[in-house]
């Protein structure tokens, strides 16, 4: 897996770091029962404090992403088979809006208006 951060985004880079972890999640390069790399190893790698990827993995958590424990790490949950499902759905989506001038920020706020039933 390789995260990807880009320091002269505005986003926070916890935020960078979650992204690009869901985006490998999503395209099914990282599989349900794969241990997420140390916090401390990303964080060296990255040049960034280890409780900024914390932060992240904390994110991925609560989204039911990972299930983190202490001793075990973050380890991707059954929920990232099901996100890696619609991979190709979203994909075509986000090209849709895109052909139809809307960004992908306007397509997330569509996404999140949308009632959850």
């Amino acid at each position: 897996m390789l995260i990807r951060i880009d320091p002269t985004r505005e986003e926070p880079v916890f935020a960078q770091i979650a992204a690009s972890i869901r985006g490998d999640v999503a395209a099914g390069r990282v599989g349900v029962g794969e241990r997420l790399p140390p916090a401390k190893q990303v964080a060296a790698s990255l040049g960034v404090n280890h409780h900024t990827v914390l932060h992240a993995y904390q994110e991925l958590r609560d989204e039911g992403l990972v299930d983190m424990r202490p001793g075990r790490g973050a380890i991707v949950t059954q929920t990232a088979a099901s996100a890696a499902e619609l991979h190709d759905d979203i994909r075509a989506l986000v090209e849709r809006a895109a052909e139809r001038g809307i960004s992908p920020d306007m397509l997330a706020s569509l996404i999140r208006g949308i009632p959850h039933d």
